[in-house]
């Protein structure tokens, strides 16, 4: 399914994809943003069970390689992607948004942060911990991840956000390199929220997560794709 999103082409899938084929549709579209011919993305996707080993990945944190193991170009370390999460690939031209990657990231925890609140669930920031967090039987759980990557301030990768996935699945790695706090969904905590659920939220708040990114935020549909 595609819309437009804020001039924005907001793609959903709707089947599980492969991670290879989309890291590789989602690299193709970042060149053709920055050639000028393709309009900004966001896409909506859900995934296998797989783990990614980010740039900055440590062998020790892959503990049991019970899924394919994928290398991929986004900062951090080990992460898992499976059935019951929201994954979500940002390409956006910050060359156009403000040509600041902090305050993109800061943006994107702010955009997930809020998606989370339209659905019931407070998660918040953790000063020198990458991700969203939140209470989960009093203690603090990581409920989302952040990973990008920004080439020529066209931005490739985003978040992931858990839903409903099997958490066991995350006992294959150290979660983001961080040893100490355990991860949690939505539904772990007791609130029921669908993909689609999600999405909304996403949706609702999407106009303030541009916003806060500066630089020129008038991208009209009319003016996309744009050429030089």
């Amino acid at each position: 399914m595609t819309e437009w999103r804020e001039g924005v082409e907001w793609r959903v899938a709707a089947a599980p994809l492969e991670y290879g084929a989309a890291v590789a549709a989602m690299e193709a579209r970042a060149a053709a943003v920055r050639a000028g011919t393709a309009p900004e993305l966001i896409w909506l996707v859900e995934h296998p069970a797989l783990y990614t080993a980010g740039t900055s990945a440590d062998p020790v944190d892959l503990i049991d390689p019970r899924f394919p193991v994928h290398a991929t170009g986004r900062g951090g370390r080990y992460t898992y992607h499976g059935p019951g999460q929201r994954v979500g690939y940002l390409v956006l031209d910050l060359a156009r948004r403000g040509r600041d990657v902090r305050c993109f990231v800061h943006a994107l925890e702010g955009w997930v942060i809020d998606a989370l609140a339209r659905i019931g669930i407070a998660s918040y920031r953790i000063p020198g911990k990458v991700g969203i967090w939140t209470r989960d039987g009093g203690a603090e759980a990581k409920i989302g991840a952040i990973g990008v990557r920004v080439k020529r301030w066209v931005t490739l990768h985003g978040f992931s956000v858990n839903l409903s996935p099997d958490l066991s699945h995350f006992g294959g790695i150290v979660p983001c390199g961080i040893a100490d706090l355990g991860v949690t969904s939505a539904a772990a905590i007791g609130v029921d929220s669908t993909l689609q659920r999600f999405d909304d939220a996403l949706a609702s708040g999407f106009p303030g997560f541009l916003a806060a990114l500066g630089g020129d935020a008038t991208n009209r549909l009319e003016n996309a794709p744009r050429t030089r």
